[in-house]
């Protein structure tokens, strides 16, 4: 029996940086995993694998719609599926082989093989039995499933069958517009499917900044995405290769149907805790499935914790890492924190749309006084030269303080450029800080000033 200070069930995100963490603050690690690869749902079948289809059919749009104009000229490429999946499945390979390296660099043992927790302070992966002070769960989501639709991962799909469909799909129906049904409905529509959305909400996007959706659904229309909204889907039937999705408007019960290629559904997600004997352990859960945790990351049984996507939270890869490092730095005796009101959101369309913070809607329903900055990326010379001037930057700020209190950002980068509010809200800054901020011309973050100037005298360039 082997003995460990802490022992993490799943390589995710969490996982698998709560090890590396661990092993650095000094302690005995082991990080439990079934897969074959490292590095969970994100790495394997969920963010890595989808940003490389997301850029590989980014570029592909860039050659068919922006070359000419640019002076490119030549024959327009043509989709090689296969050799994209290739390319897909190495960045895969790159990355997952990139964590296995780091456990040997740091020293964390991995117990291959699916983990269970037959008694506290025991992990059981196989036939063997190993001791650990604390146990770690990090087992991630899956899927949600939806009633009266059977998913087979061959025509109706959830992400994991999306991202290796034998060929490219003539037509596809998204159940959901959330960010995965959005980001993987746009792979294929560039590519030339017909792709349709149906949301059981009035809006795409939910919890999003109302006016950030608003514009995103009309960029994603204009992209040849349709979508079909207060729609409640009532079930999905295959005949042959083909599935159809029946649904009901929720507004007036009107009855529809639609045919398609392929079904995704992308209803959102779920904890994974299948297979390790919470139940028989007396760990607490929430009505919603997920493990209750306190502040220190601890479950209802002492030396039981869980982190990411198995607790309450956004399901996002980097709120599971800061949680993974949080842990970490609490059983090793120090304070291990998160702060959950700047944790950015980003979907990875084109254009980006990248969100921390408060919305218009939250404040309004607070009661709290605010002012709104805004600037047009038609009005940053940078994302005009590279055809990415539609959408713009918001920034939400406290009427009397100035104090930032939230930022949506729909066009060129915004995943990255969110951040430098995201550290400004960290400091707790005014708006008017980073409007006296100098930003370097010609960069995309100079809309990000221009919106903070907005919150005062008023933008230079709009």
């Amino acid at each position: 029996m082997a003995s460990y200070d802490v022992i993490i069930i799943g390589s995710g995100p969490g996982g698998y940086v709560s090890a590396i963490r661990c092993a650095q603050l000094g302690l005995k690690v082991a990080c439990v995993e079934g897969r074959e690869t490292l590095g969970g749902t994100c790495l394997n079948v969920g963010c890595i694998p989808s940003k490389a289809l997301l850029h590989a059919t980014e570029m592909l749009h860039e050659a068919q719609h922006n070359f000419a104009d640019m002076g490119l000229t030549g024959a327009a490429p043509t989709v090689d599926w296969s050799a994209m999946q290739a390319y897909k499945d190495k960045t895969v390979g790159q990355n997952t082989g990139g964590i296995e390296f780091l456990f040997k660099k740091n020293k964390v043992d991995w117990l291959k093989g699916w983990g269970s927790i037959p008694e506290a302070g025991r992990v059981k992966v196989g036939d063997a039995v190993h001791e650990a002070k604390h146990i770690i769960i990090a087992t991630g989501s899956e899927a949600s499933p939806l009633k009266g639709v059977t998913v087979e991962e061959d025509t109706v799909v959830t992400s994991t069958g999306a991202l290796k469909l034998g060929r490219i799909p003539e037509t596809m129906v998204v159940i959901g517009a959330g960010v995965i049904g959005l980001e993987l409905g746009s792979v294929y529509a560039r590519l030339g499917t017909d792709v349709t959305v149906v949301e059981y909400l009035d809006a795409i996007t939910p919890g999003q900044d109302a006016e950030i959706a608003r514009q995103f659904q009309k960029m994603l229309t204009k992209q040849g995405i349709r979508f079909v909204l207060g729609a409640a889907v009532q079930g999905v039937t295959v005949e042959g290769a083909k599935a159809t999705v029946a649904y009901k408007m929720r507004k007036d019960d009107a009855e529809a149907t639609l045919t398609a290629d392929t079904v995704l559904l992308a209803t959102g997600r779920r904890p994974f805790l299948d297979g390790l004997g919470l139940e028989s352990l007396g760990v607490t859960l929430t009505d919603r499935g997920q493990i209750a945790v306190n502040d220190r990351y601890a479950t209802n049984v002492a030396g039981i914790h869980a982190i990411g996507d198995a607790i309450a939270g956004p399901m996002l890869a980097h709120k599971a890492e800061d949680e993974g490092m949080a842990v970490a730095e609490i059983l090793a005796g120090q304070h291990g924190h998160v702060n959950y009101g700047v944790i950015p959101g980003v979907i990875y369309t084109h254009p980006e749309v990248a969100s921390v913070g408060e919305t218009e809607e939250t404040l309004k329903s607070a009661g709290r006084a605010y002012k709104v900055g805004k600037f047009p990326f038609m009005g940053n010379a940078r994302a005009k030269a590279n055809f990415m001037g539609d959408g713009f930057v918001k920034i939400l700020a406290d009427k009397e303080t100035d104090r930032i209190l939230g930022a949506h950002i729909i066009g060129p980068m915004a995943g990255d450029l969110i951040h430098e509010i995201c550290v400004a809200m960290e400091f707790g800054a005014a708006a008017e800080d980073l409007a006296r901020t100098c930003h370097a011309h010609p960069t995309y973050s100079e809309a990000v000033r221009e919106a903070a100037l907005a919150c005062g005298d008023g933008a230079i360039h709009a």
